[in-house]
């Protein structure tokens, strides 16, 4: 088993939580992941701890105000501007010079926003995975996952969205079976990914809403599907054939990014399929990644 090394980063008078996983051998580049949520700790991403058999750390943070890392009180706000802040705050201190970048779901909105704004240097290639180039498109899209479903399903999450009232049995029945459809369709989640689901932030209400199925944080104006255009490094898109990133999302990211030069659909995964599939999902990052070295 590869060498765990962790510590704590300032930021913004509190302090982010940073995991380390291997050592980089001559050849090969870091790996930053920066994961899904936002309000959601990086445990559900350790699968890609085996790429650090390969010789290359893989490095994990848990993003302000959730997991390890501190939990703000009293009216601290969350936003996207405060995590690409963030963002620049762990590559300095990590020292990070040259490496690749993988988001997954909000961490893909943080990549983009983060590579659109500081135009960085030194990011050898990026994986987007699962993820989204528009509120507006990811709306849409998960709307007609949920008209697949059966009508009092449907019906139970449309009055939960009425309401705001997603405790009714009715409401839990529709959204664990939409959860099982289209975000893992494992029978159990494994206690790695119960962690990070567990003790959600609070940035998930505060940038996102109350459900997976509107948006009414301050991520609704999110939209960098024109922008797209102008990410420039070697890119890779991964998601799952039942993802709730469909496959029409994918593919505005692998028809619109720059130089998308391969997009992923694991056939039976999810918006997890790095965890339902993690050999398939390990492999086609290495050996991404290891091209653009």
């Amino acid at each position: 088993m590869s060498e765990v090394r962790e510590g704590y980063i300032p930021f913004k008078g509190y302090k982010t939580y940073y995991r380390i996983v291997g050592h980089n051998e001559k050849g090969h580049l870091p790996l930053l992941v920066l994961n899904g949520g936002p309000g959601m700790s990086h445990d559900y991403m350790t699968t890609l701890d085996a790429l650090a058999d390969c010789g290359r750390e893989v490095i994990y943070y848990d993003q302000i105000g959730c997991g390890r890392s501190a939990v703000p009180e009293g009216t601290f706000h969350y936003n996207a501007q405060l995590f690409v802040d963030e963002l620049v705050v762990v590559r300095k201190a990590l020292g990070l010079e040259h490496f690749h970048l993988l988001g997954q779901s909000w961490g893909t909105i943080l990549m983009l926003l983060y590579l659109l704004q500081e135009k960085p240097e030194g990011i050898a290639s990026i994986v987007v995975s699962s993820g989204l180039p528009s509120t507006k498109l990811w709306v849409k899209e998960v709307g007609k996952l949920k008209s697949f479903m059966p009508k009092e399903m449907q019906e139970a999450l449309d009055e939960a969205d009425r309401t705001g009232n997603y405790d009714t049995p009715e409401a839990k029945a529709a959204a664990d079976e939409f959860y099982r459809r289209h975000v893992c369709s494992l029978p159990e989640y494994p206690d790695f990914v119960m962690k990070s689901f567990a003790e959600p932030g609070p940035a998930y209400v505060e940038m996102q809403g109350v459900s997976e199925f509107v948006f009414t944080g301050n991520l609704l104006s999110y939209d960098v599907e024109d922008q797209l255009k102008d990410v420039k490094q070697p890119a890779l898109v991964i998601s799952g054939e039942f993802d709730e990133c469909t496959p029409l999302v994918a593919k505005t990211f692998y028809d619109k990014l720059a130089n998308a030069e391969g997009w992923l659909l694991i056939e039976n995964g999810t918006h997890l399929c790095n965890v339902e599939f993690p050999e398939i999902y390990n492999k086609a990052v290495e050996e991404f990644i290891e091209r653009h070295e």
